[in-house]
């Protein structure tokens, strides 16, 4: 291989490396522009190292090495960047779309480091579509599949799970938790109910289907970690 070819391949992986870091770039992650520009372009000089860093060591006699061997370290090598772009706060885990960028950047990388210029420059299409074009789709998904928490307040022992999904005409599945703390002394109970997979609509429902039944003194909602409704009785 020619030394303008192989220029032109690292140019070529730096190019499509930086088109998927703007996209990163522009919703503010670390991992941008220049950790992916870097990961794609040492990606294909690993491949051309790999490919042709031995053609000299194979003219001699009795001398057999596989070309794959290199480049396929990358595979499992780009992992650690990837983990160091995830992190994690409890139940919430962020990071992970960026860290699964960062290896199909890679694999961009030694896709162009072979010469297979088409499948990566279709590849890095196919990725800014998956990246900036499915996410609205995702998160219209997500605004119809939420999950919420109620904190209520009823008279002792009034609200079942059966009399809560009734009200709110839930499937059993969708009540994850169902914990009662008693004030035994007050005749009060304290609920805290986990639901799943309902609709935002839905969830700004919730607090007025329970005010209106006679034992509830106080309902709460609590939507992603904030309270989105609180309605006393």
């Amino acid at each position: 291989m020619s030394d303008v070819d192989m220029l032109i391949r690292l140019l070529s992986a730096a190019l499509l490396g930086s088109i998927i870091g703007l996209e990163r770039e522009r919703i503010l992650w670390a991992a941008g522009i220049r950790t992916h520009m870097l990961v794609c372009v040492g990606s294909c000089l690993i491949m051309i190292v790999s490919q042709y860093g031995f053609a000299n060591v194979l003219t001699e006699k009795n001398v057999v090495l596989d070309p794959s061997r290199i480049a396929a370290q990358v595979v499992s090598g780009i992992g650690f960047l990837g983990a160091g772009s995830i992190l994690a706060r409890g139940e919430i885990v962020k990071g992970l779309t960026t860290a699964a960028s960062i290896w199909t950047v890679a694999a961009i990388g030694l896709a162009v480091g072979g010469g297979l210029y088409l499948p990566a420059a279709e590849s890095t299409v196919i990725i800014l579509i998956i990246l900036a074009g499915i996410k609205p789709l995702e998160e219209a998904y997500r605004s119809r599949n939420q999950s919420c928490q109620l904190k209520i307040e009823v008279e002792s022992g009034f609200l079942t799970p059966e009399l809560l999904r009734d009200t709110l005409q839930l499937r059993a599945s969708q009540v994850k938790r169902f914990l009662v703390e008693s004030r035994g002394s007050q005749g009060a109970d304290d609920l805290s109910v986990l639901i799943s997979k309902v609709s935002s609509q839905d969830i700004a429902s919730f607090a007025g289907k329970l005010n209106e039944l006679d034992g509830v003194k106080s309902v709460t909602i609590v939507k992603r970690g904030k309270n989105s409704n609180a309605n006393p009785t």
